[in-house]
């Protein structure tokens, strides 16, 4: 019964970059305060009309997904940065360069 449920919620490659734009608004949103209100606005316009290009332009043609059936690891570069993700019962698990990836590819949007 487990192992139907862990199929059946197994991550896609199209959830996973949703996972990836949502991590990065947040990023966005946690921006340092102490610069001036009309820039960090600017910044956050500019994600929310850029960031789902952004995501398919730099994210999706670097990443690998290992489908295991129950599970998926997904696998990306991003500007020399590897990033290791576990897709499981529908969640995502950070393993390994999420963090220094999240930054590098903020800054691109910009």
């Amino acid at each position: 019964m487990i192992a139907v449920w862990l199929a059946a919620t197994n991550p896609t490659m199209e959830t996973y970059l949703q996972f990836v734009e949502t991590r990065l608004s947040a990023e966005i949103e946690k921006m340092d305060q102490s610069g001036p209100r009309r820039d960090r606005d600017l910044i956050r316009s500019i994600f929310r009309a850029q960031g789902p290009k952004l995501v398919e332009g730099v994210v999706r043609p670097n990443t690998r997904r290992n489908n295991w059936g129950l599970l998926s690891l997904f696998e990306t570069n991003v500007l020399d940065q590897p990033v290791l993700v576990l897709g499981i019962g529908g969640q995502f698990v950070p393993l390994r360069g999420v963090e220094e990836a999240t930054v590098r590819v903020g800054r691109l949007a910009f």
